[in-house]
């Protein structure tokens, strides 16, 4: 689903070139849920921005849905994004102007989709959320976690084969911060979307099922978790 070979990346300041990934290399299969886990200034920000397709690499290559990324030209590389990779923002990034259900539907508009399409999958995404009775209000009118959950129905209703989370609970409570996590399992797991969950937070990294290391610009390991998939309603007993 997504492989990462040799990637490295530099920033040029002045006349000075500072190395700020090292030989990057790790491979996430369909369906899985890992996390990119760093401090401040691992490089794991830098690395998700080049995955996603929104910088190119000094060296290296990076696939996803066995497409190189890295050697696409920028307008095939936009209409990929679209398609194939969804975003989850720590500050939510929704537009103000728009209800809840119009924010969930906006990748949609870029898409061409028609409006009945558009709403059918807003509103069956936003009851997958836990917000089907809020879909005609306007963020405003939300807390965080609910922003959060519309963050999340809008990278969904593409269908994309990976979604990056960058920092999705940064801004959230403990409290809301587990429910959000949770919602983020229960997805995975039902729609088996591959998700990449950039964090800072052991504790969150621990509830996915692999977690990549960062530090330095390295990848010091890439552990599997002990987290076994949560059964669906028809695995239930």
């Amino acid at each position: 689903m997504l492989r990462v070979e040799k990637i490295t990346h530099s920033f040029k300041t002045g006349n000075e070139w500072t190395k700020v990934l090292h030989e990057i290399s790790f491979a996430v299969k369909q369906g899985e849920m890992v996390a990119l886990l760093g401090s401040s200034g691992s490089g794991k920000s830098t690395l998700l921005n080049l995955m996603a397709g929104l910088m190119k690499p000094t060296d290296g290559h990076i696939f996803i849905a066995d497409h190189d990324i890295v050697l696409m030209g920028e307008n095939k590389l936009a209409e990929f994004r679209r398609k194939n990779i969804g975003f989850i923002f720590q500050a939510y990034e929704l537009i103000t102007s728009l209800t809840v259900r119009e924010n969930v539907e906006l990748p949609l508009v870029f898409q061409s989709v028609s409006p009945s399409i558009r709403k059918q999958k807003a509103l069956a995404l936003l009851e997958q959320v836990g917000l089907p009775d809020k879909a005609d209000l306007f963020p405003s009118q939300l807390s965080g976690g609910q922003q959060q959950r519309v963050s999340i129905a809008r990278s969904l209703i593409t269908e994309p084969s990976v979604i990056f989370a960058d920092e999705p609970t940064g801004n959230l409570d403990s409290k809301t911060e587990e429910e959000i996590i949770s919602i983020l399992l229960k997805l995975n797991q039902t729609m088996k979307t591959t998700f990449i969950v950039v964090t800072h937070e052991q504790e969150v990294a621990e509830q996915m099922q692999r977690t990549f290391s960062l530090r330095d610009g390295y990848l010091i390991n890439g552990q599997h978790t002990d987290v076994q998939p949560a059964p669906t309603e028809e695995e239930s007993p």
